[in-house]
């Protein structure tokens, strides 16, 4: 029968409109007319809008319920735990509130600007970071994955801390708390304190001995440590299950002028935003994309501060009662060195004022006679006695693990009812760390999910099998050395160059003018031009030094890490050895590797478009094009009764879908589940300024 008899033609057009009709199950935003139940390839003009709740065709791509569970989902992912011990820590490093000068500055200049690019270019292309990557320029598609593998390695040890977070939880259903007293060691003879906790503290020594039973390197393995083994499996089950149900689910003001002050600050600004890790984005693509984006950027980067002040506020709080009740302990026991002395004759107690009562003396009055003693005994002097300065100890600054595993057990082991306050605490650290590791986590998913099109749940599975396996290097008994290793070198570096390419991308490659006209068509309105100076001129500029900055303290700092001496019961700096220096500089190369790699491949076309692999996928209009691949002519042509070398390439808004009859069957569920067994023709005259 001929080809172009209207017998063959109907029964095509049918197959094309039934493959339409599938399609719309499956597309996340498709043109009026393909919500219709006929194909039309004569619109004039594509209609790019959100499937409304209640209609008869479903969207691919899930979504948020509400916009205040995307807020919610938002402000869980940037506020972690770096708001609870690396924001206190650098404002009592930094001159107290005289840090939140620069702090703010910097959060306007480059914090606020970068969260509303990131926010905005996930929202309008709706795909992950590899999809919005290669839409933005295909040669820096390598942006996406880079920001992967840095999720992938930030996920490997901060599920160990929420692991340690869950070890002190459970063990402090107990009273008195297990951190509370120094063991007791029996003999024969006599009972008496462990040496290494009585040099230390009781906390000091539950963190490092029975908690971590830490090496005393990072060369000596020591084997797994069973009990943070469960810990970490517990915490990636927990991370599993959740992200499996889907997204529903007062100083001196002169230090501002260091230049480390604000360095530090630009860091913890960028860090607490979570900028360069692709959850921002991931999270923002499941939005509407008339989503005000604007307003969400600053609500949550100022929520984020604010809860970082209000942390820094309780911190302070914990820190300077656990000050004193330390400052009164020094008192007592140094009143009764003094009385000692007094009553051995080493000390003349006419030297000692007529007031002065040792079984109830006050920090003024033993600095009285501290300072007496010190003046009369100038060349026998301290005869181990300590000053006892309230202020010596506020001095002693502390982050981290040290913060929340030492200093904050210690202060709660003094409050009343104290494994009550031990749970609470432990329990805001755990919801603070998953809260994060969903945002990190999604980083990963979302981009695989829309790239490569696996089943999410499944790639959920393998992701946090693969990671809890190669965790296990941080719970052996030097796993402790390996996290610090990892968050010098596998994030801090790596994630300052994305955002870097990030912000050069779309200002002076993809176009800060047209991104401008993007903005105003997603909105309705135009952003305030104070976001076009920042993007074009300020940020990339504060970035770049920022990035000079942190290499050329990379350079003058010895790489090492602190190791607990177990005969000392202290903390000493060591050197990496050899290995684990090439260890550190290759977390930097792997997650930088994946930019040059993509770059090459696409500039030099090592990989053939047609040939349907990764490089022949692009992105247009937030929807994946994928061109034909062996499409037959016989094919092409009864489609547009024309032969193959015939066939124009047809506009944006008249496009043809098919449905592959060489393709097995597959499931085409929504939320990302496989590909949608669809192809789409190409429309090369689609202007790249579209997004």
């Amino acid at each position: 029968m001929p080809k172009n008899s209207k017998v063959v033609k109907r029964e095509i057009d049918d197959d094309v409109i039934e493959s339409v009709k599938d399609l719309l199950s499956n597309e996340d935003s498709v043109e009026d007319a393909f919500k219709k139940s006929e194909l039309s390839v004569n619109d004039s003009e594509e209609k790019d809008v959100d499937v409304e709740e209640g209609s008869d065709v479903e969207d691919e791509r899930p979504a948020w319920n509400s916009k205040l569970q995307y807020i919610l989902a938002q402000v869980g992912f940037s506020v972690g735990l770096g708001n609870v011990w690396r924001f206190p820590y650098l404002c009592q490093k930094n001159g107290g509130g005289a840090y939140l000068v620069p702090y703010l500055i910097l959060l306007l200049i480059i914090g606020i600007p970068l969260f509303f690019l990131e926010l905005s270019v996930g929202q309008r292309i709706r795909r992950g970071s590899i999809g919005v990557w290669n839409y933005i320029s295909p040669k820096l598609g390598g942006i996406g994955f880079a920001s992967c593998i840095v999720c992938f390695f930030v996920a490997l040890y901060y599920n160990v801390i929420i692991g340690w977070s869950l070890f002190y939880f459970s063990q402090s259903f107990q009273h008195p708390l297990p951190w509370d007293q120094c063991p007791l060691v029996k003999n024969s003879s006599h009972t008496f304190v462990v040496p290494e906790c009585e040099k230390s503290s009781a906390t000091t020594y539950y963190w490092y001995r029975e908690a971590l039973n830490i090496s005393s390197s990072i060369s000596e393995s020591g084997g797994l440590n069973w009990k943070m083994t469960i810990c970490l499996l517990a915490a990636w089950v927990m991370v599993c299950l959740a992200m499996i149900k889907g997204i529903q689910s007062s100083g001196k003001l002169e230090i501002m002028l260091e230049p480390k002050v604000w360095r530090e600050a630009a860091t913890q600004v960028f860090f607490a935003l979570g900028l360069g890790f692709g959850g921002v984005i991931a999270f923002s693509s499941y939005n509407k994309r008339d989503n005000d984006c604007h307003f969400d950027a600053v609500l949550v980067s100022f929520i984020n501060f604010f809860t970082s002040v209000l942390a820094t506020l309780v911190v302070f709080a914990v820190l300077g009662f656990k000050a004193n009740i330390i400052n009164e302990k020094c008192i007592i026991q140094n009143s009764e060195r003094i009385v000692n002395l007094l009553n051995r004759g080493n000390l003349s107690k006419a030297i000692i004022p007529q007031h002065i009562n040792f079984s109830s003396i006050t920090a003024k009055e033993y600095n009285l006679v501290y300072d007496i003693i010190q003046k009369v005994k100038e060349e026998e002097f301290p005869l181990g006695l300590k000053p006892c300065q309230i202020e010596d100890e506020l001095d002693k600054a502390v982050q981290g693990t040290g913060l929340a595993f030492i200093a904050f057990t210690e202060a709660m082991t003094h409050f009343p009812a104290s494994p009550f306050w031990s749970v609470m605490f432990f329990l805001m650290l755990v919801n603070l760390g998953l809260g994060s590791m969903f945002g990190t986590i999604e980083g990963i998913t979302t981009p695989i999910v829309d790239t490569f099109k696996v089943r999410k749940e499944i790639l959920t599975v393998a992701c946090c099998l693969v990671a809890f396996c190669i965790g296990l290097i941080f719970v052996q008994h030097s796993g402790n050395y390996f996290v610090t290793m990892f968050d010098d070198y596998s994030a801090t570096l790596p994630l300052l160059i994305v955002v870097i390419l990030e912000n050069i991308a779309m200002s002076y490659i993809y176009g800060i003018d047209k991104f401008m006209e993007d903005l105003k068509d997603m909105l309705g309105f135009s952003p305030n031009q104070y976001y076009y100076y920042t993007w074009k001129y300020i940020s990339p500029v504060v970035l770049l030094s920022l990035l000079v900055a942190s290499i050329v303290q990379m350079v003058l700092s010895p790489p090492g890490y602190s190791a607990w001496i177990e005969d000392k019961a202290t903390e000493e700096f060591q050197n990496y050895p050899t290995w684990g220096l090439i260890v550190c500089m290759s977390l930097i190369f792997l997650a930088m590797l994946p930019v040059p790699v993509v770059y090459v491949i696409r500039r030099c076309n090592l990989i053939d478009d047609s040939s349907g692999s990764l490089a022949a996928v692009s992105y247009k209009r937030g929807r994946i094009i994928k061109e034909p691949v062996n499409l037959e002519g016989d094919d092409a042509s009864l489609i547009h009764g024309k032969s193959p070398s015939e066939v124009p390439s047809p506009s944006f808004g008249k496009n043809i879908y098919r449905k592959q009859t060489s393709s097995p069957a597959v499931d085409t569920a929504p939320n990302g589940r496989y590909g949608i067994g669809y192809i789409m023709a190409n429309m090369s005259d689609m202007p790249e300024s579209d997004l």
